[in-house]
């Protein structure tokens, strides 16, 4: 296999599969777009709200799943705001974040930057310390426990207003949460980057790294505001970005990373199926995209499952998948370190389908 670590450099020639009868581990890859609350299953949901003594909105398993067919993003977003009910202590968000990174690891995860919605969880009464420290008491040792460096990222709610999110903001570095980043999601549309520019501007001042969500359901012109407005490193979706030539251009001139979702965007509504993706076309433009699980439980997958659904839809070649991987890998906030460590597994392995 080609070498992957320097940068962009991509192998010239598609490279030969494994001559093995045993099927090859996932590629390594790094998971850049992942709201942890959106990995809690429909059996966690159950034993949290056992455990906590809440009556749930549904008779079983079968009637929750039975709500898992969205619309759009606002209906997902109705559910799973919703589900979060059961999130109560420290435990609980302890718990959530050990059954991601089981489950993260066996899809070939070696790096996870893990989006949480503090404002979500202060809104239900919870404090500020529990939602933080249940995720991060796992984090902390996930290399270890699961060969999965991760990286935690406060994502503030778009529809929200910026006070709220500046207060919480001040709130997280005021404690000395063990941040890495920021982030922006929840509902897109009517809500534009330039809402958050003083955020924004506070994030880069503490030193955190700055992703946000843009082109999604939004129009490619939220791309353009992320980046100049909010002077963001990374765009989360950004499938919009192919509405606009001289966006795509700007993006694959700067190698800007897409953190690309598929099977969300099929299950929101964004694309009415994974064949009408716009993945291909991306990749064939330049454009330094990656693809990424969103909110797997609600979604219908985690990352190896889009890797394979993607390749049985356009029959992706070890190429194309090999370039996904070291496109998220090259994309994340990690360390050059660890990044050439990631790169270098990579440049080990056998790509299977």
């Amino acid at each position: 296999m080609e070498n992957f670590a320097g940068g962009s450099t991509m192998p010239e020639t598609e490279m030969e599969p494994a001559e093995t009868a045993v099927p090859a581990k996932p590629l390594p890859v790094a998971e850049l777009h992942l709201h942890i609350e959106g990995t809690l299953q429909p059996e966690l949901i159950f034993a949290l709200a056992e455990r906590n003594g809440i009556t749930l909105p549904y008779s079983g398993l079968d009637e929750l799943r039975q709500k898992y067919e969205f619309t759009d993003l606002q209906s997902f977003l109705d559910l799973y705001y919703a589900n979060m009910a059961v999130l109560q202590t420290e435990q609980d968000f302890a718990d959530m974040t050990r059954a991601y990174l089981e489950r993260a690891a066996a899809a070939g995860v070696r790096h996870a930057e893990i989006m949480m919605d503090p404002q979500a969880h202060l809104s239900r009464g919870i404090p500020l310390e529990a939602c933080v420290k249940g995720v991060a008491s796992v984090l902390a040792t996930s290399e270890e426990e699961y060969g999965i460096s991760t990286i935690l990222i406060a994502a503030f709610l778009r529809d929200l207003p910026e006070d709220s999110a500046l207060e919480v903001l001040g709130r997280l570095l005021a404690m000395n949460a063990p941040i890495g980043a920021i982030g922006l999601d929840s509902a897109e549309v009517g809500n534009p980057p330039s809402k958050f520019e003083r955020l924004y501007a506070k994030a880069r001042e503490a030193g955190l790294r700055l992703t946000a969500h843009a082109g999604e359901e939004g129009p490619a012109s939220y791309i353009v505001d992320a980046l100049d407005l909010l002077g963001v490193e990374r765009i989360d979706h950004g499938i919009r970005c192919m509405d606009d030539p001289d966006l795509v251009e700007r993006l694959v001139d700067a190698r800007i990373p897409l953190t690309v979702c598929p099977l969300s965007n099929v299950r929101l509504r964004a694309v009415d199926t994974l064949a009408d993706h716009p993945l291909p076309a991306m990749l064939a433009a330049g454009l330094n995209v990656s693809v990424n699980s969103d909110d797997p439980a609600y979604f219908g997958g985690y990352v190896d499952d889009n890797f394979a659904q993607l390749t049985a839809v356009f029959d992706l070649s070890d190429f194309d998948k090999a370039r996904l991987a070291a496109n998220s890998i090259h994309s994340s906030f990690a360390s050059e370190e660890r990044k050439a460590e990631l790169l270098a597994e990579l440049n080990g392995r056998e790509v299977s389908d």
